[in-house]
């Protein structure tokens, strides 16, 4: 398989790192020379040096005969301009990295009517799997499916949640709640449930639902998810704007401390359920008044992996906080 990345740094990189383990033929472009050298020295793979979104250099890597190229500049409409000149080029399946809140929207039109194969979003990824870690404790498996708008959940049936003996289709009716039963797993068996299946206790059970849904359902059975109240995020970039939108879905107080003032008018403007701070997140005495010793969660995004780090430390001294730290 012939593969194309469009984009060398932190993502193309372990792009290429990855796939020169399996039985493929890798090219990387990029407008660095110095990036090309350095990363063709460590992997096996061809560089050309030049501007992804040109016919020229896409043909001197050879678009024609690839089977992927996959764009990860650092620049969301660079990216779906190299897949467009690639699909007009070639034939080959397109990859594209958007990660602009603003078209997040705009996902389905850009697969459709544009042809991009997939779309990939490492920010709106890395939220997501912060708020999982937020919503439910680890006892709890959770596949995501649909870039996350629906889980696949499983969970133990225990006595407290009185559901011994009830079929499915009781307890939809009973609860009310917009869930698909989509395994029982007993001690012998497992099967695809259907309305007249009955749940007994110590029974797996399988649900898929949106994120929503599915806090709604653990909490009419009385499940405690110790889905966190409220959440502190140091740091108001792109993952902290996915992030506080998924919290505040699930009626999770949220608090955003950001430097920059444009930065914080913006997501004022976005998010309005939520409290936004002007203000340097590494001030101690700014997190200790803006309540931090009573936060449940306290999430460091900030660009810095040493302020991230440090910033969790000084949480777990004074708070019993969910910490969740970035690091690059």
């Amino acid at each position: 398989m012939q593969i194309i990345i469009v984009g060398c740094g932190k993502v193309g990189r372990t792009l290429a790192e990855q796939l020169q383990e399996e039985d493929t033929d890798i090219t990387l472009i990029d407008i660095n020379p110095d990036r090309i050298n350095e990363i063709t020295d460590e992997v096996d793979a061809m560089g050309v040096v030049g501007n992804g979104a040109s016919i020229n250099t896409l043909m001197e890597a050879r678009i024609e005969t690839a089977d992927i190229l996959i764009a990860v500049t650092v620049s969301d409409e660079m990216n779906l301009l190299c897949c467009l000149i690639a699909q007009k080029t070639g034939h080959c399946h397109t990859i594209a990295r958007v990660r602009n809140p603003i078209y997040s929207k705009e996902i389905g039109f850009i697969k459709e009517r544009l042809g991009v194969t997939m779309i990939i979003n490492p920010e709106l990824a890395a939220a997501q799997e912060i708020s999982k870690l937020l919503r439910f404790p680890s006892a709890i498996k959770i596949d995501t499916f649909a870039r996350g708008k629906v889980e696949l959940l499983k969970f133990k049936v225990m006595p407290e949640f009185e559901l011994d003996g009830k079929s499915i289709q009781q307890i939809t009716e009973h609860f009310r709640c917009d869930i698909l039963f989509c395994a029982i797993e007993g001690k012998d068996y497992t099967t695809i449930p259907g309305g007249t299946n009955v749940i007994r206790n110590g029974d797996v059970i399988s649900i898929l639902a949106t994120p929503q849904n599915a806090a709604v359902f653990f909490k009419k059975i009385g499940l405690k998810t110790h889905q966190v109240k409220n959440t502190v995020i140091v740091g108001g970039g792109t993952i902290s704007y996915y992030l506080a939108k998924a919290l505040l879905a699930m009626k999770i107080k949220v608090k955003v401390i950001e430097k920059d003032k444009n930065r914080c008018e913006f997501l004022s403007e976005e998010l309005t359920d939520a409290t936004i701070i002007n203000g340097d997140g590494t001030d101690r005495s700014l997190l200790l008044e803006e309540g931090l010793e009573s936060a449940e969660s306290f999430v460091t995004l900030t660009n810095m992996d040493e302020e991230n780090i440090f910033l969790s430390l000084f949480a777990k001294t004074i708070s019993n906080a969910k910490l969740v730290a970035k690091v690059n």
